[in-house]
């Protein structure tokens, strides 16, 4: 496949609270310096006082995308994501570096992104397919097709302006998909819309990749990402910390930014709850090893304070997997609980997890179903598999990887 987008060591840097770089004196230099191939001064400038009103969005940025590939860019708020976008969509040029492309671009980075908000969503689908060099011959034929996908018909001879966000992605996300640009560009805005329309946006895309057309897309939500893209890149403070395999770069950006423990215990002061009950202790006890491993059980002990007597009293504990998906909820038995502390544990066998990172939530429950508290992500946890290495067995996908009595006949 041929390379469709090519980002070579971009930088960007902003003077906070200025426009341009300030001075004439300084914009020559830096014309000066991007003539002779030298290093732009205001980079330097932001290396040794990044604290005095500059900021460094991003730092030789460098990765290329090939045709019909969907690419993913995740990383933290902050760490460059949207301002790569933009430079990529040319909204704004980068401070050094280069962005070589072929075809047509179409890009979705904010609400409202390329619309008039005078003129109507019908003359705005006219006006996109203009921009992107479209005839209106080629436009119509593909109109109703984004009216349908966009579901707001009855609202298609009303002003943008007029529209609810919901409504103005949707048209927005069906004109940029639909009008067959060689490069869809879609940052985080997908959010908006409801469920049933970003179940849709994902699978358009997929069908956008299909057909040999290049995506690039922006999400915190990784469940997505790990779905949707063949590709990842991880931004860390405008740099690019990882490029590779969706399911690898996710789980080292969650081991970046996230606090894994084998034991948590709160001073009565610090403990998350309310005045019901206090959560005081969290343990992952493993069974006969001190590495979590996919071949040992391990108990989850808790131990709470009760701030009340519960004649009817249980816990009911929720596993995510880090990325958010929900693995599985189970409820313990119901007691009668006196004021004061009351511990409990859950054991989960041996061989029922995959290898992957995990977190767990707790509900203290009383009787008939009242929630006194939700503690959420209490702790976060990996489980390994030693047998990764070994080249026949390979990395499996998935929650659960149980162990289940065969027979072969």
């Amino acid at each position: 496949m041929s390379t469709v987008i090519r980002v070579e060591n971009v930088s960007k840097v902003y003077q906070l609270g200025k426009v341009g770089t300030g001075t004439l004196a300084s914009d020559i230099q830096r014309t000066i310096a991007k003539l002779s191939g030298k290093e732009d001064p205001l980079l330097r400038i932001g290396e040794k006082y990044s604290e005095d009103g500059i900021h460094i969005a991003l730092r030789d940025v460098s990765f290329s995308v090939t045709q019909g590939q969907v690419l993913g860019i995740i990383g933290k708020n902050g760490a460059g994501k949207s301002t790569l976008l933009k430079i990529v969509s040319r909204v704004t040029a980068p401070t050094t570096g280069k962005i070589k492309m072929k075809g047509r671009l179409a890009s979705l980075l904010e609400v409202g992104t390329g619309f008039h908000p005078e003129l109507s969503g019908r003359e705005n689908i006219f006006l996109n397919g203009a921009i992107l060099g479209m005839t209106k011959k080629e436009v119509a034929r593909k109109f109703d097709e984004i009216v349908e996908f966009s579901g707001v018909a009855k609202f298609i001879d009303t002003p943008v302006k007029r529209y609810s966000s919901g409504m103005y992605v949707r048209l927005a996300f069906a004109v940029a998909a639909h009008l067959e640009p060689e490069i869809l560009i879609v940052d985080e805005v997908l959010a908006v819309g409801d469920a049933d329309f970003q179940r849709k946006c994902l699978g358009k895309m997929k069908d956008v990749s299909s057909q040999g057309r290049t995506v690039l897309f922006v999400s915190h939500n990784m469940e997505a990402v790990k779905n949707l893209c063949q590709e990842v890149v991880l931004l860390e403070k405008g740099q690019v910390a990882e490029i590779g395999n969706p399911t690898a770069v996710i789980n080292s950006y969650f081991k970046r930014n996230t606090l894994y423990s084998s034991k948590v215990i709160f001073e009565e002061a610090k403990a998350p709850g309310n005045e019901n009950v206090k959560l005081r202790k969290v343990e992952l006890q493993i069974h006969d090893g001190e590495t979590l491993d996919i071949n040992h059980g391990f108990d989850l002990y808790f131990e709470f304070e009760l701030k009340n007597d519960y004649p009817e009293f249980n816990f009911s504990l929720n596993l995510f997997s880090i990325t958010g998906e929900h693995i599985f909820n189970t409820v313990s038995t119901v007691v009668s609980a006196k004021k004061g502390n009351i511990k409990g544990s859950c054991t989960v066998p041996s061989n029922l997890m995959n290898s992957g990172n995990y977190t767990i939530s707790i509900m203290a429950v009383s009787q008939r179903s009242i929630t006194l508290f939700y503690f959420q992500n209490v702790m976060n946890f990996e489980i390994f598999d030693n047998r990764e290495n070994e080249k026949w067995f390979g990395n499996i996908s998935g929650a659960v990887r149980p162990k289940l009595d065969w027979k072969i006949f």
